[in-house]
């Protein structure tokens, strides 16, 4: 067996018109496999996200190619002005909204943005707007737990608590619906450090929504659809991956 760290990604999908293609082939797999459980690399063991999954002597080479990465994505982001970064959101925020995936889903998920990372606050705007429901993340520290609680209104963010990573989020305390508890998500809306063109992401070590993938995929509705938002700077041309790690379903960006 390869390591995860060398192996090739999957094959990119073809074209989508509003942004990265995940395959016909690939989805259809991904999709098919949905059926039975989540969408993971030939041979996966269903082990749990991030190198708790890999065992013995792959998981080292494995995590140096990804720390290696995620160095190299965060310098190029700290190369990006602000200004930058305002540009290549606006457009994604424009993307998002005219996605057919968007306009057809009524309860989304979607994450509040950190400094390195497309803005979402015209996107949880619109979803108010347009009468949808809006989720966002509640991480639960030393963990990779996290849920998707409900948002009330755009306005609220800025009365939540700030985290150690400087993100809104509801305080621990505060009881809100839970996305999974009722009626599940339509779509997801992912952060991540780094992705490729066949759909795999990199994010920032701690297993977050992988785990709550594997969630989704024991709800009723089963896994929602997925599409990760990125700068152009974010796009690598592969992303080391595991067995177990999650395909996303598809990778909006300014050339997408």
């Amino acid at each position: 067996m390869r390591s995860p760290a060398t192996r090739a990604p999957a094959l990119a999908a073809a074209p989508r018109a509003a942004g990265l293609g995940a395959a016909g082939r690939g989805r259809a797999a991904r999709r098919a496999a949905s059926a039975r459980g989540l969408s993971r690399r030939p041979g996966s063991r269903g082990a749990g996200p991030g190198p708790a999954g890999d065992s013995g002597d792959m998981a080292a080479p494995l995590r140096a190619a990804k720390r290696a990465l995620r160095a190299e994505l965060k310098r190029r982001l700290r190369g990006l002005s602000e200004a930058e970064k305002q540009r290549q959101s606006r457009l994604l925020s424009r993307k998002v909204i005219e996605h057919s995936k968007y306009q057809e889903s009524q309860r989304i998920a979607v994450f509040l943005s950190m400094q390195d990372e497309i803005e979402t606050e015209e996107i949880i705007k619109d979803i108010f707007q347009r009468g949808k429901e809006c989720f966002i993340p509640q991480y639960k520290p030393q963990s990779s737990h996290m849920d998707m609680v409900k948002l009330t209104s755009a306005e609220e963010i800025c009365s939540l608590p700030l985290t150690s990573w400087n993100i809104h989020q509801p305080c621990d305390n505060d009881v809100r619906e839970e996305a999974l508890s009722v009626g599940g998500l339509d779509l997801i809306l992912m952060p991540g450090l780094g992705f490729d063109k066949s759909g795999n992401r990199l994010g920032r070590g701690k297993g977050y929504y992988d785990t709550y993938l594997e969630r989704c995929m024991l709800h009723p509705k089963g896994k929602p659809y997925t599409i990760a938002l990125a700068f152009k700077e974010q796009i690598c041309d592969s992303v080391p991956v595991a067995e177990n790690d999650i395909q996303i379903d598809e990778i909006l960006y300014e050339d997408s």
